[in-house]
């Protein structure tokens, strides 16, 4: 038995095998693009330094197997060979692949949607010999699309009738559509996560967008949004134990979850009074809310790689995801992980200081295998 996993060497992904590795046996089959071995190798360990040091990770390496995989290629870029060994032994698939690109509905529309169904076709075939026992999906909150004050359950989350709020948001809620038509009938499970920063148990990351926004609204003097505005950030090593957990599950009890805060997210009140520790002191002005948003379309349009221009075209992406005051219940996933995940405001001080201190920029180490190890 096997599970066959992209996106492994992602952020998210990361979590996920770290997870899997502590909670099955089963063989980790990674999908991982790259030209040889030697190179993939390097791609997850640049993700798995996280979690992980060396010495651990050249022992994890005998518990995975990485083979070359392509999203926008077709067949993913595998042989004839590869594929039906694939087929051979793959029991189980987690996608966790995707394109994060906001603005680019090409990106999103090539990576989530043309090569998730190319994933998903190599999940109905598993499923046509009987050998399919679960299919994961990893999806996003933002699927929900424009909203404004509400607390949203699963099954209320998409309505098609709503706009979108971007094409990642776009293309993953056709993705989720696409699941639930190909695999009808099979087991799948569609996770959605939520506003994923820091890990919750230490201040360490390697994902610094929404961090450098929030951070960016922390340091201005007047931050336009209600005192009591909640705001649902998820520690990512819950979202990467829920996906474990529950994709090992023989009968999950739902085919959807939010990998969210949910009821209990911190109000923007509560995250700026948590960061005053490390200097934080800005004051909440809801009232300027309009001319704050002029700003920060001004400022996306400034020359291309200006700062001001990297500062604008980042509020302009997450600027919507922080002010809609919108949370997606959680109830489901702690109903199956028995606790709630780490709250944002007992580690929002560190994780300032930390990406601070290194400038937005996690101190990668170079790996160096022995030829035995490089094989593995």
């Amino acid at each position: 038995m096997s599970i066959l996993i992209t996106g492994a060497n992602g952020y998210l992904g990361s979590y996920v095998i770290n997870e899997l590795l502590g909670r099955t046996r089963q063989k980790l089959i990674l999908m991982v693009r790259g030209a040889d071995q030697e190179e993939r190798v390097a791609k997850l360990w640049k993700g798995m330094q996280l979690h992980m040091n060396a010495a651990e990770f050249q022992d994890a390496l005998n518990r995975m197997e990485l083979v070359h995989g392509d999203l926008h290629a077709k067949d993913l870029g595998w042989d004839d060979a590869t594929r039906k060994s694939l087929l051979r032994r793959v029991t189980s698939v987690i996608h966790a692949a995707a394109s994060l690109n906001r603005k680019s509905a090409k990106a999103c529309f090539n990576t989530n949607l043309r090569g998730g169904m190319s994933v998903l076709m190599f999940a109905r075939e598993l499923a046509n010999k009987g050998k399919l026992k679960r299919y994961s999906f990893v999806s996003t909150v933002a699927v929900a699309g424009h909203r404004q004050d509400e607390d949203i359950e699963e099954d209320a989350a998409i309505e098609w009738t709503r706009s979108d709020y971007d094409p990642y948001a776009r293309t993953k809620k056709f993705g989720e559509h696409m699941v639930r038509e190909v695999l009808a009938g099979e087991s799948f499970v569609i996770f959605r996560p939520g506003i994923l920063l820091g890990d919750g148990a230490h201040e360490r990351t390697t994902q610094f967008d929404m961090v450098r926004a929030l951070i960016g609204l922390a340091d201005m003097p007047i931050v336009p949004l209600r005192p009591n505005d909640r705001i649902d950030i998820v520690n990512t090593a819950y979202a990467g134990e829920a996906i474990a957990h529950i994709h090992l599950m023989k009968e999950p009890k739902y085919d959807c979850y939010h990998l969210s805060s949910g009821a209990k997210s911190p109000t923007a009140k509560e995250i700026l009074d948590s960061m005053e520790p490390v200097g934080v002191t800005a004051r909440l002005l809801p009232k300027l809310e309009s001319p704050f948003s002029w700003v920060f379309r001004a400022m996306n349009r400034a020359p291309r790689g200006s700062t001001v221009a990297g500062v604008g075209a980042l509020m302009k992406v997450f600027w919507p995801y922080i002010r809609y005051n919108t949370v997606f219940l959680n109830d489901r996933v702690v109903e199956e992980l028995g606790h709630e995940p780490v709250p944002f405001v007992e580690y929002s001080a560190d994780l300032y200081r930390w990406v601070k201190a290194n400038r937005y920029r996690y101190p990668f180490t170079e790996l160096t295998l022995t030829d035995e190890e490089g094989a593995a």
